[in-house]
Protein backbone atom coordinates (compact mmCIF):
# COMPACT_ATOMS: atom_id res chain seq x y z
CA UNK A 1 0.00 0.00 0.00
CA UNK A 2 2.96 2.61 0.84
CA UNK A 3 4.25 1.87 -2.52
CA UNK A 4 1.36 2.73 -4.02
CA UNK A 5 0.81 5.67 -2.29
CA UNK A 6 4.04 7.44 -3.01
CA UNK A 7 3.68 6.37 -6.87
CA UNK A 8 0.22 8.07 -6.61
CA UNK A 9 2.06 10.90 -5.09
CA UNK A 10 4.81 10.97 -7.45
CA UNK A 11 2.68 11.74 -10.40
CA UNK A 12 0.93 13.84 -8.66
CA UNK A 13 4.57 16.10 -8.11
CA UNK A 14 5.70 15.11 -11.53
CA UNK A 15 6.40 18.68 -13.45
CA UNK A 16 5.91 15.97 -16.84
CA UNK A 17 3.58 17.80 -19.45
CA UNK A 18 0.26 15.68 -20.25
CA UNK A 19 1.31 13.84 -23.60
CA UNK A 20 0.30 15.67 -26.92
CA UNK A 21 1.55 15.16 -29.89
CA UNK A 22 2.93 18.73 -30.12
CA UNK A 23 4.66 18.79 -26.58
CA UNK A 24 6.19 15.33 -28.32
CA UNK A 25 7.35 17.63 -31.33
CA UNK A 26 5.41 14.37 -33.74
CA UNK A 27 3.14 16.20 -35.43
CA UNK A 28 3.42 16.17 -39.28
CA UNK A 29 5.96 18.36 -40.53
CA UNK A 30 8.21 19.33 -44.09
CA UNK A 31 10.88 18.42 -44.07
CA UNK A 32 12.58 18.78 -47.74
CA UNK A 33 15.57 17.50 -48.85
CA UNK A 34 18.00 20.19 -50.32
CA UNK A 35 19.28 18.15 -52.98
CA UNK A 36 22.46 19.90 -55.30
CA UNK A 37 19.75 20.07 -58.04
CA UNK A 38 17.26 22.37 -56.36
CA UNK A 39 19.82 24.71 -54.57
CA UNK A 40 21.83 25.21 -57.97
CA UNK A 41 18.33 25.85 -59.83
CA UNK A 42 17.41 28.62 -56.62
CA UNK A 43 20.66 30.36 -56.84
CA UNK A 44 20.46 30.36 -60.49
CA UNK A 45 16.86 31.60 -60.70
CA UNK A 46 17.87 34.55 -58.14
CA UNK A 47 20.63 35.51 -60.26
CA UNK A 48 18.53 35.30 -63.59
CA UNK A 49 16.00 37.67 -61.84
CA UNK A 50 18.19 39.79 -59.89
CA UNK A 51 20.84 40.63 -62.53
CA UNK A 52 18.40 42.40 -65.23
CA UNK A 53 16.06 44.28 -62.69
CA UNK A 54 19.48 46.16 -61.04
CA UNK A 55 20.52 46.55 -64.79
CA UNK A 56 17.69 48.08 -65.36
CA UNK A 57 17.70 50.39 -62.04
CA UNK A 58 21.14 51.46 -62.64
CA UNK A 59 20.35 52.55 -65.94
CA UNK A 60 16.91 54.40 -65.04
CA UNK A 61 18.85 55.85 -62.48
CA UNK A 62 22.10 56.89 -64.31
CA UNK A 63 19.97 58.47 -66.60
CA UNK A 64 18.00 60.84 -64.03
CA UNK A 65 19.81 64.50 -65.23
CA UNK A 66 20.63 65.81 -61.81
CA UNK A 67 22.28 69.57 -61.15
CA UNK A 68 22.88 70.21 -57.45
CA UNK A 69 24.24 74.05 -56.33
CA UNK A 70 25.65 74.31 -52.68
CA UNK A 71 25.12 77.77 -51.47
CA UNK A 72 25.06 77.96 -47.91
CA UNK A 73 28.33 79.73 -48.07
CA UNK A 74 28.47 81.01 -51.53
CA UNK A 75 25.23 83.54 -50.49
CA UNK A 76 26.90 85.36 -47.48
CA UNK A 77 29.16 87.49 -48.65
CA UNK A 78 32.97 87.42 -48.33
CA UNK A 79 33.07 90.01 -44.99
CA UNK A 80 30.38 88.34 -42.92
CA UNK A 81 31.90 84.94 -43.55
CA UNK A 82 33.65 84.64 -40.01
CA UNK A 83 30.94 85.50 -38.55
CA UNK A 84 27.65 84.24 -40.34
CA UNK A 85 25.46 83.53 -37.25
CA UNK A 86 25.60 87.25 -36.76
CA UNK A 87 24.72 87.58 -40.87
CA UNK A 88 21.64 85.27 -41.04
CA UNK A 89 20.11 87.04 -37.77
CA UNK A 90 20.62 90.44 -38.81
CA UNK A 91 17.65 92.27 -40.27
CA UNK A 92 19.37 94.94 -41.49
CA UNK A 93 21.40 93.15 -44.30
CA UNK A 94 20.16 92.46 -47.12
CA UNK A 95 20.04 88.68 -47.81
CA UNK A 96 19.48 88.27 -51.74
CA UNK A 97 22.07 86.66 -54.13
CA UNK A 98 22.41 85.04 -56.84
CA UNK A 99 23.59 81.98 -58.30
CA UNK A 100 24.08 80.26 -61.83
CA UNK A 101 23.41 76.85 -62.54
CA UNK A 102 24.39 74.96 -65.86
CA UNK A 103 22.37 72.16 -67.61
CA UNK A 104 24.98 69.35 -68.60
CA UNK A 105 21.58 67.02 -70.49
CA UNK A 106 18.72 68.32 -71.74
CA UNK A 107 15.96 67.83 -68.40
CA UNK A 108 12.53 66.93 -69.59
CA UNK A 109 9.62 68.17 -67.83
CA UNK A 110 8.43 68.05 -64.89
CA UNK A 111 11.49 69.49 -63.42
CA UNK A 112 11.64 68.96 -59.85
CA UNK A 113 12.69 71.62 -57.16
CA UNK A 114 14.38 70.44 -53.72
CA UNK A 115 15.94 71.78 -51.19
CA UNK A 116 18.51 69.81 -49.22
CA UNK A 117 19.51 70.77 -45.77
CA UNK A 118 22.41 68.55 -44.11
CA UNK A 119 22.95 68.01 -40.04
CA UNK A 120 19.22 69.10 -39.49
CA UNK A 121 17.79 66.27 -37.09
CA UNK A 122 14.14 66.52 -37.67
CA UNK A 123 13.94 62.87 -36.27
CA UNK A 124 14.77 64.06 -32.74
CA UNK A 125 12.07 62.81 -30.08
CA UNK A 126 10.74 66.46 -28.42
CA UNK A 127 11.01 67.40 -32.33
CA UNK A 128 8.86 64.74 -33.95
CA UNK A 129 6.71 65.16 -30.89
CA UNK A 130 5.78 68.72 -30.70
CA UNK A 131 3.16 69.42 -32.92
CA UNK A 132 -0.94 69.43 -32.62
CA UNK A 133 -2.57 66.45 -35.30
CA UNK A 134 -6.31 68.07 -33.59
CA UNK A 135 -5.39 71.54 -34.27
CA UNK A 136 -3.84 70.87 -37.46
CA UNK A 137 -7.25 69.22 -38.66
CA UNK A 138 -10.00 71.41 -37.53
CA UNK A 139 -10.34 74.28 -36.13
CA UNK A 140 -12.67 73.38 -32.91
CA UNK A 141 -9.11 72.13 -31.64
CA UNK A 142 -7.60 75.01 -32.33
CA UNK A 143 -6.94 75.48 -28.18
CA UNK A 144 -4.97 71.98 -28.51
CA UNK A 145 -1.74 73.19 -27.74
CA UNK A 146 -0.41 70.75 -24.78
CA UNK A 147 1.75 68.82 -27.01
CA UNK A 148 3.05 71.96 -28.69
CA UNK A 149 5.72 73.48 -25.78
CA UNK A 150 8.10 75.42 -26.20
CA UNK A 151 6.23 76.90 -29.14
CA UNK A 152 2.06 76.73 -27.87
CA UNK A 153 0.93 80.28 -26.89
CA UNK A 154 2.00 83.69 -27.11
CA UNK A 155 1.17 86.20 -24.53
CA UNK A 156 1.67 86.02 -20.69
CA UNK A 157 -2.05 86.67 -19.37
CA UNK A 158 -4.59 85.34 -22.13
CA UNK A 159 -2.13 83.13 -24.11
CA UNK A 160 -3.19 83.09 -27.19
CA UNK A 161 -2.97 79.26 -28.83
CA UNK A 162 -0.42 79.77 -32.15
CA UNK A 163 -1.92 78.20 -35.23
CA UNK A 164 0.17 76.01 -35.74
CA UNK A 165 2.08 75.18 -33.02
CA UNK A 166 4.94 72.91 -32.35
CA UNK A 167 8.54 72.93 -33.10
CA UNK A 168 8.40 71.37 -36.38
CA UNK A 169 5.99 74.44 -37.52
CA UNK A 170 8.43 77.16 -35.76
CA UNK A 171 11.31 75.90 -38.05
CA UNK A 172 9.31 76.59 -41.42
CA UNK A 173 11.89 76.48 -43.95
CA UNK A 174 11.99 80.00 -45.86
CA UNK A 175 14.50 80.34 -48.46
CA UNK A 176 13.03 81.27 -51.70
CA UNK A 177 14.05 80.55 -55.04
CA UNK A 178 13.38 82.48 -58.69
CA UNK A 179 14.41 81.19 -61.51
CA UNK A 180 15.18 82.34 -65.41
CA UNK A 181 17.13 81.82 -68.42
CA UNK A 182 18.34 84.42 -71.05
CA UNK A 183 16.11 87.03 -69.17
CA UNK A 184 12.91 85.16 -69.36
CA UNK A 185 11.34 83.97 -66.10
CA UNK A 186 10.96 80.15 -65.05
CA UNK A 187 7.27 79.65 -63.07
CA UNK A 188 7.85 77.47 -60.73
CA UNK A 189 4.51 75.64 -59.75
CA UNK A 190 3.92 74.91 -55.92
CA UNK A 191 0.86 73.36 -56.41
CA UNK A 192 0.70 69.26 -55.82
CA UNK A 193 4.04 69.55 -53.99
CA UNK A 194 2.48 67.34 -50.90
CA UNK A 195 0.86 64.13 -49.95
CA UNK A 196 -3.05 64.62 -51.37
CA UNK A 197 -3.38 62.70 -48.33
CA UNK A 198 -1.96 64.76 -46.11
CA UNK A 199 -3.90 67.84 -47.84
CA UNK A 200 -7.24 66.28 -47.42
CA UNK A 201 -6.92 64.35 -44.25
CA UNK A 202 -3.91 65.57 -41.87
CA UNK A 203 -4.58 69.78 -42.27
CA UNK A 204 -8.29 70.98 -42.52
CA UNK A 205 -9.43 73.46 -44.73
CA UNK A 206 -10.91 75.47 -41.85
CA UNK A 207 -7.98 75.90 -40.01
CA UNK A 208 -6.33 79.29 -40.70
CA UNK A 209 -3.21 80.24 -39.56
CA UNK A 210 -2.94 82.45 -36.34
CA UNK A 211 0.08 83.97 -33.97
CA UNK A 212 2.27 82.53 -36.28
CA UNK A 213 5.40 84.75 -36.56
CA UNK A 214 8.47 82.89 -36.13
CA UNK A 215 12.38 84.16 -35.47
CA UNK A 216 15.47 84.24 -34.13
CA UNK A 217 17.28 80.92 -34.03
CA UNK A 218 16.36 79.11 -36.93
CA UNK A 219 14.05 80.34 -39.32
CA UNK A 220 12.10 83.95 -39.58
CA UNK A 221 9.14 82.62 -42.35
CA UNK A 222 5.57 83.58 -41.84
CA UNK A 223 2.22 81.83 -43.50
CA UNK A 224 -0.47 83.59 -44.93
CA UNK A 225 -3.45 84.22 -42.77
CA UNK A 226 -5.99 84.15 -45.33
CA UNK A 227 -5.00 80.74 -46.67
CA UNK A 228 -5.97 77.43 -44.82
CA UNK A 229 -3.24 74.93 -43.92
CA UNK A 230 -4.57 72.74 -46.52
CA UNK A 231 -3.64 75.13 -48.75
CA UNK A 232 -0.35 75.83 -47.91
CA UNK A 233 1.43 72.99 -49.26
CA UNK A 234 5.19 74.11 -48.11
CA UNK A 235 3.75 73.90 -44.61
CA UNK A 236 2.48 70.43 -45.31
CA UNK A 237 5.76 69.11 -46.89
CA UNK A 238 7.90 70.46 -44.16
CA UNK A 239 5.55 68.91 -41.76
CA UNK A 240 6.16 65.50 -43.01
CA UNK A 241 9.41 65.11 -41.11
CA UNK A 242 12.75 63.17 -42.30
CA UNK A 243 14.21 60.12 -40.94
CA UNK A 244 17.48 60.93 -41.44
CA UNK A 245 19.83 64.45 -40.28
CA UNK A 246 20.64 65.10 -44.23
CA UNK A 247 17.07 64.94 -46.34
CA UNK A 248 15.67 67.00 -49.57
CA UNK A 249 12.11 68.19 -49.90
CA UNK A 250 10.08 69.63 -52.95
CA UNK A 251 10.13 73.15 -53.12
CA UNK A 252 7.92 73.17 -56.52
CA UNK A 253 7.74 72.24 -60.37
CA UNK A 254 8.97 73.66 -63.82
CA UNK A 255 6.96 72.55 -65.93
CA UNK A 256 8.59 73.14 -69.21
CA UNK A 257 11.81 71.59 -70.91
CA UNK A 258 15.07 72.78 -70.06
CA UNK A 259 18.18 72.27 -72.81
CA UNK A 260 21.47 71.42 -72.63
CA UNK A 261 23.87 74.00 -71.79
CA UNK A 262 21.69 76.42 -70.71
CA UNK A 263 22.85 78.36 -67.96
CA UNK A 264 19.98 79.30 -64.99
CA UNK A 265 20.16 82.56 -62.95
CA UNK A 266 19.05 81.89 -59.78
CA UNK A 267 17.74 84.76 -57.59
CA UNK A 268 18.19 82.95 -53.67
CA UNK A 269 16.69 84.96 -50.65
CA UNK A 270 19.13 83.22 -47.91
CA UNK A 271 16.84 83.40 -45.06
CA UNK A 272 17.05 80.35 -43.22
CA UNK A 273 19.64 80.03 -40.48
CA UNK A 274 21.54 76.90 -41.03
CA UNK A 275 24.47 78.25 -39.34
CA UNK A 276 23.63 78.17 -35.66
CA UNK A 277 24.30 74.20 -35.58
CA UNK A 278 26.73 73.96 -38.60
CA UNK A 279 24.08 72.76 -41.38
CA UNK A 280 24.24 73.17 -45.10
CA UNK A 281 22.11 74.18 -47.39
CA UNK A 282 21.53 72.86 -51.48
CA UNK A 283 19.62 73.72 -54.58
CA UNK A 284 18.26 71.08 -56.32
CA UNK A 285 17.07 70.37 -59.66
CA UNK A 286 16.66 66.74 -60.51
CA UNK A 287 14.45 64.92 -63.31
CA UNK A 288 12.50 61.51 -62.20
CA UNK A 289 12.65 58.06 -63.75
CA UNK A 290 10.45 55.17 -63.13
CA UNK A 291 12.27 54.50 -60.14
CA UNK A 292 11.97 58.10 -58.79
CA UNK A 293 15.11 60.23 -58.53
CA UNK A 294 18.26 59.60 -58.99
CA UNK A 295 19.39 56.53 -56.47
CA UNK A 296 21.87 54.13 -57.81
CA UNK A 297 21.64 52.05 -54.46
CA UNK A 298 18.74 49.89 -55.86
CA UNK A 299 20.64 49.27 -59.26
CA UNK A 300 23.77 48.21 -57.03
CA UNK A 301 21.94 45.79 -54.30
CA UNK A 302 20.35 44.15 -56.88
CA UNK A 303 23.42 43.60 -59.73
CA UNK A 304 25.34 42.65 -55.96
CA UNK A 305 22.69 40.27 -54.67
CA UNK A 306 22.10 38.53 -58.08
CA UNK A 307 26.18 37.64 -58.92
CA UNK A 308 26.28 36.19 -55.28
CA UNK A 309 23.83 34.12 -56.64
CA UNK A 310 25.67 32.98 -59.40
CA UNK A 311 28.92 32.75 -57.61
CA UNK A 312 27.69 30.37 -55.18
CA UNK A 313 25.91 28.48 -57.90
CA UNK A 314 28.66 28.34 -59.51
CA UNK A 315 30.39 26.70 -56.61
CA UNK A 316 28.02 24.25 -55.77
CA UNK A 317 28.19 23.14 -59.35
CA UNK A 318 32.13 22.60 -59.25
CA UNK A 319 31.56 20.76 -55.19
CA UNK A 320 29.19 18.57 -57.33
CA UNK A 321 31.09 17.89 -59.81
CA UNK A 322 34.34 16.82 -58.18
CA UNK A 323 32.62 15.48 -54.77
CA UNK A 324 29.09 13.99 -55.49
CA UNK A 325 27.40 12.91 -52.62
CA UNK A 326 24.05 10.68 -53.54
CA UNK A 327 20.59 11.74 -51.63
CA UNK A 328 21.08 8.63 -49.23
CA UNK A 329 24.26 10.36 -47.70
CA UNK A 330 22.19 13.48 -47.56
CA UNK A 331 20.06 12.10 -45.41
CA UNK A 332 22.72 10.13 -43.29
CA UNK A 333 24.38 13.80 -42.70
CA UNK A 334 21.10 15.50 -42.02
CA UNK A 335 20.33 12.68 -39.82
CA UNK A 336 23.46 12.65 -37.54
CA UNK A 337 23.25 16.88 -37.31
CA UNK A 338 19.80 16.71 -35.84
CA UNK A 339 20.99 14.13 -33.12
CA UNK A 340 23.84 15.95 -32.38
CA UNK A 341 21.67 18.83 -31.91
CA UNK A 342 19.18 16.78 -29.67
CA UNK A 343 22.09 15.10 -27.86
CA UNK A 344 23.83 18.99 -26.85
Amino acid sequence: MASRKEESSMKKSSTMPKYSRFTQQELPACKPILTPAWVITTFVAVGIVFIPLGVASFSASENVVEVVQDYHQDCVPPAYRNNMVGYIQSPDINKTCTLTMTIPKQMKSPVYVYYQLENFYQNHRRYVKSRSDKQLRSKAHEQSTKECEPEATVGTDNKAPIVPCGLIAWSLFNDTYQFSIDSKLLVVNKKGIAWESDRKEKFGSDVYPKNFQIGGLIGGAKLDDSIPLSEQEDLIVWMRTAALPSFRKLYGKIEEDLDANKVISVIVQNNYNTYSFGGKKRLVLSTTSWIGGKNNFLGVGYIAVGGISLFFAIGFILVYLFKPRSVTQLRAILKDASLTIICC
